[in-house]
């Protein structure tokens, strides 16, 4: 049953990632709701994301965030999205309906998740922020346009990420095994523990769908194995910091006061990749303010959604990136 068209001053800030979804309602002033989530990442097939996967799991979830929040009807909803950019066709043509139908949602974002991370991490100002967690995506704004690097997946690019150092520290387990240059004896004992013997790691890595997230797995085991000293370990996390430099760089604003912050759960790792780091980004970003992050990505919709419902957003609309959908006139 669709939400009642009358009430519709509350708004919907969704973060779907690789992990699934978290939701929260709430009214511009007022506040949110507690996150609620779902484990169940939101399937992707020919047409991309999966719109209707999407509702299925949203549904549920909006009816009892809104119930909690006394709020009957939604005006306002933002969908922050992993893969938008490259995958978002569908989610484009029938999911700004879908949450009309639902639940009276008139105006819409769908945003790429490295948008709600920059948002979550500075704001409506100009800067970089690297998002890295299993992948790794840099994206940065002069508040005119957005400049995005990596962030590729796993097999073509996320350079610097989870699954990156993971599978950097694997093949080091797997050269130390073989008896080759470049490997690393910690490593090996660190991959025995956690695979088991690494001569039957590819039968068990190949065949799953979770690839990149089993790679990532691995990369606190390097970072641990770099902050004991292991010169390969240590290697492998200063090519990381290099390769996350890099795709900062090329995102940043030339001109003006820029900020550089750094979100996801790949930073918990600590000095051993963030010492390495700061000093690839003094080298290539000297003039640009390092600022810590704010927020995370659901930060990020919720600051959109309060901005878009208020008729203040400020950051720079791109279909690929930020596309809203606004009500017809007339």
């Amino acid at each position: 049953m669709a939400a009642d068209r009358g009430c519709g001053d509350g708004f919907l800030a969704v973060d779907s990632g690789g992990s699934g979804l978290r939701v929260v309602v709430g009214t511009p002033g007022r506040g949110t709701t507690a996150p609620r989530e779902s484990p169940v990442p939101v399937r992707t097939g020919p047409r991309g994301i999966d719109p209707g996967h999407l509702m299925e799991q949203l549904v549920p979830m909006v009816r009892a965030l809104s119930s909690e929040a006394g709020l009957s009807g939604l005006g306002t909803a933002v969908v922050g999205a992993a893969g938008l950019a490259s995958l978002g066709d569908a989610l484009r043509a029938e999911l700004p309906a879908a949450l009309e139908r639902e639940f009276g949602v008139r105006s819409v974002a769908l945003v790429a998740d490295a948008v709600t991370a920059y948002t979550g991490a500075l704001g409506p100002r100009p800067g970089a922020v690297v998002a890295a967690g299993t992948g790794l995506v840099a994206i940065g704004t002069d508040l005119k346009s957005w400049r995005r690097a990596d962030g590729w997946g796993h097999l073509l690019g996320d350079c610097g990420g989870g699954a990156w150092i993971g599978r950097a520290g694997l093949e080091a387990a797997l050269r130390a095994h073989d008896g080759r240059p470049g490997g690393s004896a910690a490593l090996l004992v660190r991959a025995e523990e956690s695979f088991g013997p690494v001569r039957e790691l590819p039968g068990r890595l190949y065949p799953r769908t979770d690839r990149p997230a089993v790679l990532a797995s691995f990369a606190p085991q390097v970072a641990a194995a770099g902050a004991e000293g292991d010169p390969v370990a240590g290697g492998i996390l200063r090519e990381a910091a290099r390769h996350m430099a890099e795709s900062a760089a090329a995102v940043c604003p030339a001109a003006g006061e820029t900020h550089v912050s750094l979100t996801g759960g790949l930073f918990r790792m600590g000095a051993a990749l963030v010492v390495p780091l700061d000093e690839e980004l003094e080298r290539l970003l000297p003039g640009a303010r390092r600022v810590p992050a704010a927020g995370g990505p659901l930060e990020g919709s919720v600051q959109i959604a309060t901005e878009l419902a208020s008729g203040s957003l400020t950051l720079p609309c791109d279909e690929a990136m930020l596309y809203v959908v606004t009500p017809k006139r007339g």
